[in-house]
């Protein structure tokens, strides 16, 4: 590849994790500091794409001039503004850790104690590679994540039929050095017809493996 090897493509990209409201105090959220997501971006923009990151909290700056980034905090923000970039992208990459699941009341005033228990009950959150996977256009190129604890290659491949998704990123939480607050990852890229195994690496490094392996298929 080169640096001009994604000129005049437009990347879509989730990162971090999702917050979901409990009261104006607390949330549910998860353990994602958006490193790989964010490695991605900086990766894709350094070979020539105009990349789009719909970013929840993270404590991370894109450096890059070409990458653009849209801040959200809720899992239905975050599909909303997905949604409205989607139609213009060549390639979608869903990094992002989004919350499953969300309080189906949210309060509106911090929640006291006054017992030894409080139920809160949760509704499903939109699945935003999904429902944006029945809506892909002819030619867009879709890379989901799995992050997985066990039966990881037949849960990730499950995902990579149902969200009708290109290629899956899955890494195991099982992995020393993968997953969640490392600066390292260790993955294994499936797709239809193939699976392509990486060893432990940089985040910077296992970005650049992505965007080759991308680049690849979109030009094989």
């Amino acid at each position: 590849m080169t640096e001009n090897s994604f000129k005049g493509k437009t990347v879509v990209l989730t990162a971090g994790p999702t917050y979901e409201a409990i009261d104006p105090v607390r949330f549910i959220g998860n353990h994602s500091t958006g490193k790989m997501g964010y490695a991605l971006a900086e990766c894709f923009a350094a070979h020539g794409a105009n990349v789009y990151v719909v970013s929840g909290p993270v404590n991370l700056q894109a450096r890059h001039q070409s990458i653009h980034i849209t801040h959200i905090t809720s899992a239905d923000e975050m599909y909303a503004a997905v949604k409205q970039l989607a139609p213009e992208a060549d390639i979608i990459v869903y990094a992002a850790a989004v919350a499953d699941y969300k309080p189906k009341v949210v309060a509106d005033k911090k929640i006291k104690k006054t017992g030894d228990d409080l139920t809160i009950e949760l509704v499903k959150n939109v699945d935003i590679a999904a429902a944006l996977g029945k809506e892909k256009k002819e030619g867009q190129f879709s890379v989901g994540f799995a992050l997985e604890t066990h039966n990881e290659s037949a849960n990730a491949r499950e995902k990579l039929q149902k969200k009708n998704l290109d290629m899956i990123v899955l890494n195991s939480l099982n992995d020393p050095g993968a997953g969640f607050k490392h600066d390292t990852n260790k993955i294994t890229i499936i797709e239809k017809d193939a699976t392509t195994a990486f060893e432990l690496k940089q985040k910077t490094e296992v970005a650049q493996d992505i965007v080759n392996l991308i680049w690849e298929r979109l030009n094989g």
